[in-house]
């Protein structure tokens, strides 16, 4: 897989993420974590970042999702949502 095949971020609600411009994610690339399959590339910031290229995921560590294939994620595109202090895959389903 190259990163051109990586899927895309094609919405994030996180309006408080440094990588987020009008509900789009501007990090290079996002991984995708812990319990909840939180966006570990979030970080709340008065500063915007990113690039002007929309965010593709880089890793995904939740093994038990669907989409997973040896910790690379292989659906078409995915949702980042905001909720509370996190943002969160809502694209992940169980396998």
């Amino acid at each position: 897989m190259t990163t051109l095949q990586l899927p895309l971020v094609s919405t994030c609600s996180a309006s408080s993420c440094a990588y987020n411009r009008d509900s789009a994610c501007h990090a290079g690339a996002i991984t995708v974590t812990g319990d909840a399959s939180t966006c570990g590339t979030y970080v709340e910031s008065g500063t915007q970042a990113g690039q002007d290229a929309t965010a593709s995921v880089g890793a995904c560590h939740r093994s038990e999702c669907v989409f997973n294939a040896a910790l690379e994620c292989t659906a078409q595109d995915v949702a980042i949502e905001s909720s509370g202090d996190v943002a969160s895959c809502r694209t992940f389903q169980l396998a």
